[in-house]
């Protein structure tokens, strides 16, 4: 393991520095000093200080850590399923250094004590950065708010319901005036549960096939097209989690041209996978909204391409064998992604999709920037969160070689090009790739 002395800096050189932030997409260097970010670019060598230790990078990609803004971890209460210990490993490798951790445990994240509960417990055992979002309505039951101000005191870094959506019209306008009056950031799961009803799929020719009972795309628009309207009434800003279509893309292009102060994400399945990979009920492959037809991942490409689409999140959710291995209709939704969120982005670098500048942008530095934390950058003074990365280095994914405790990976068995070598937190070598 690399360890870097105290009082000495770290010249990582030669490098390939991907910094969006800064537009910057050139061969040089980055000085790690006392955990900031010390210096970048073409360094004079004057400029160096004297105890300095050197890491060469030549053919190597440096960027600022990924910010994660859609991850389940199981603590406190389904520990079984991915605790902080497992899921901060799992995300160190993957290039995350900051998570945003989602309120459905067991309690609900919804009261300050457990906001704190939340933060002590990453500190203790985790090894990057977790950041709780607090429910929006207590007990995500979607009826009454919670104390947004206490619980933003409390540390919450935005407010959401989790895997749920908030079906009462009156509560998100409440939710998003008193989100415009606190400035506070509501991020919102957009599904229409009665269209949903108890569909376990896309609805299509895919899912007549296969016996399944569908789930009309129109569940995600009109839950998306309600909150635009209610956005436009409040002014209250707002993040769609993640979107799945190419009708909601739309809807999102027009509501930023409009000038609503709205974002969304969308996750690495949605622009990787479509419906087809379901093949023979393969149950880590249902989601939720569910994986879509080739027509709306492209789309979805698309929309991350021309920046319509703010943010990739890896909607990392962990599911234990019993909650898996179930009929597909039976089985619950949800997906690991931190350790290949990455990797599997990469592909749409490799395929020419889009650049590496535009990746490390909607996995970097728009979630922070959408946040309002000081992270996702290489700018001289902010904290070294740093990853090193060969893009090109292949790998085959093993689900039992992976950190998190539930192995529900939809990309067994996957041949991925891009490995995280190093990863770094405030300057502290967290992960370094062995072999």
């Amino acid at each position: 393991m690399y360890t870097i002395a105290p009082d000495t800096a770290l010249l990582i050189e030669n490098a390939h520095i991907i910094d969006p932030s800064q537009e910057m997409d050139m061969i040089g260097s980055v000085l790690i000093e006392n955990g900031k970010i010390a210096a970048i670019g073409l360094i004079a060598p004057e400029k160096l200080p004297a105890k300095l230790d050197r890491l060469n990078a030549a053919g190597l990609v440096i960027a600022p850590g990924l910010i994660d803004m859609r991850v389940f971890v199981g603590e406190p209460g389904f520990e079984h399923r991915e605790s902080f210990k497992s899921a901060t490993k799992a995300a160190a490798k993957g290039g995350v250094t900051t998570l945003v951790t989602m309120p459905d445990t067991d309690p609900v994240i919804d009261e300050m004590a457990l906001v704190d509960f939340v933060q002590r417990r990453a500190r203790d055992t985790g090894i990057v950065r977790v950041m709780p979002a607090a429910a929006l309505t207590k007990g995500l039951l979607g009826q009454e708010m919670t104390e947004f101000g206490l619980l933003r005191q409390a540390g919450a870094i935005a407010f959401t319901d989790g895997r749920k959506s908030v079906m009462n019209a009156q509560v998100m306008r409440r939710a998003l005036t008193y989100a415009r009056d606190m400035d506070v950031l509501v991020m919102h799961h957009v599904e229409d549960a009665h269209l949903v009803d108890d569909g376990v799929m896309n609805e299509g020719e895919t899912a007549t096939r296969l016996g399944l009972k569908g789930i009309p795309l129109e569940a995600e628009v009109v839950m998306l097209e309600r909150d635009m309207r209610l956005v436009q009434l409040t002014g209250g800003r707002y993040h769609a989690a993640q979107i799945s279509c190419g009708a909601s893309v739309d809807v999102i292009r027009h509501a930023k041209s409009n000038g609503l102060p709205i974002t969304c994400g969308v996750s690495i399945n949605h622009l990787s996978l479509n419906e087809i990979d379901i093949g023979f009920y393969r149950t880590f492959f249902k989601l939720s909204p569910p994986l879509r037809d080739e027509n709306d991942r492209l789309a979805c490409v698309d929309g991350i391409a021309d920046g319509t689409i703010d943010v990739i999140v890896s909607s990392h959710d962990p599911q234990h064998v019993e909650t898996k291995r179930h009929p597909f209709a039976e089985a619950e939704n949800g997906a690991i992604g931190l350790e290949t969120m990455l990797a599997v982005a990469l592909r749409l670098y490799h395929n020419g999709d889009v650049s590496l500048l535009t990746l490390f942008r909607a996995m970097s530095t728009r979630p922070a920037e959408i946040l309002g934390i000081p992270l996702g950058t290489l700018k001289v003074g902010a904290p070294a969160d740093v990853i090193v990365v060969d893009i090109g280095r292949p790998w085959l994914v093993e689900a039992q070689k992976l950190h998190s405790r539930s192995k529900n990976t939809p990309f067994e068995d996957a041949r991925l090009q891009g490995r995280v070598l190093l990863t770094f937190v405030g300057g502290n070598l967290v992960h370094q790739l062995e072999g």
